[in-house]
């Protein structure tokens, strides 16, 4: 099993030109804030065709002091920050009350750029979190309305029973709260945008703050 495994990562490839185009970036003509070139590279992967461009790795460090990472969805990117939301009680709801910084990373594929965005995390009020909440699906809702986030679970059985009354919940009352539910702001200290090249020549543009605005640096691929 482990050989077949082996041979099965060597016969795969990266970037392979029928799925991916690997653009040309000149930095010197990137913009003077990463807000702003997030926002064309996330329209150039919706564009692209890009399969769920929203979607992001989340990286945290525990309680204990041990990282951990998930993929969750992107809600916003603005001023503000890059935001995110989770229950407060479930894990990385917990981790960012020990340890409130993080990391984020998006990757396209379909044009071989990644986004890598990382700095301190702080939690919105709880009428920007429930208005966040209720500006999603009715499955969304429910979801929320499910909570637990987490923990333990006994069978797929008790799942099924309390995820059906969190649905009925959220059909009945939209507006229903979920007190938990928590948006996060990530404010950005650094944010690198990485293009791939088919000769390996990657391009790594680093934005860092300065407190005066952005400095911008390229880095060693």
């Amino acid at each position: 099993m482990e050989t077949d495994l082996h041979a099965t990562l060597r016969s795969l490839r990266v970037w392979d030109p029928e799925t991916t185009e690997l653009r040309s970036f000149d930095p010197d003509t990137a913009p003077p804030t990463p807000l702003a070139l997030f926002t064309s590279w996330f329209s150039d992967a919706v564009a692209a065709g890009q399969p769920e461009p929203h979607t992001m790795s989340l990286a945290t460090v525990d309680e204990d002091g041990r990282p951990d990472a998930r993929i969750v969805m992107l809600h916003g990117a603005d001023a503000g920050g890059w935001s995110f939301a989770t229950h407060a009680t479930s894990r990385k709801g917990r981790a960012l009350s020990a340890h409130p910084h993080a990391a984020l990373v998006f990757y396209w594929p379909v044009l071989g750029r990644q986004v890598r965005v990382r700095g301190p995390v702080t939690a919105a009020p709880s009428q920007d979190s429930q208005a966040d909440l209720h500006a999603r699906s009715t499955g969304a809702l429910a979801a929320a309305l499910t909570g637990r986030q987490s923990e333990e679970l006994s069978s797929l059985d008790e799942l099924r029973r309390a995820s059906q009354t969190a649905w009925e919940r959220a059909r009945d009352n939209p507006a229903e709260p979920s007190p938990t539910w928590t948006l996060y702001r990530l404010r950005p200290e650094t944010v690198e945008f990485f293009q791939g090249d088919a000769d390996r020549r990657h391009v790594r543009l680093e934005y860092r703050s300065t407190g005066f605005g952005w400095s911008r640096t390229l880095l060693w691929p």
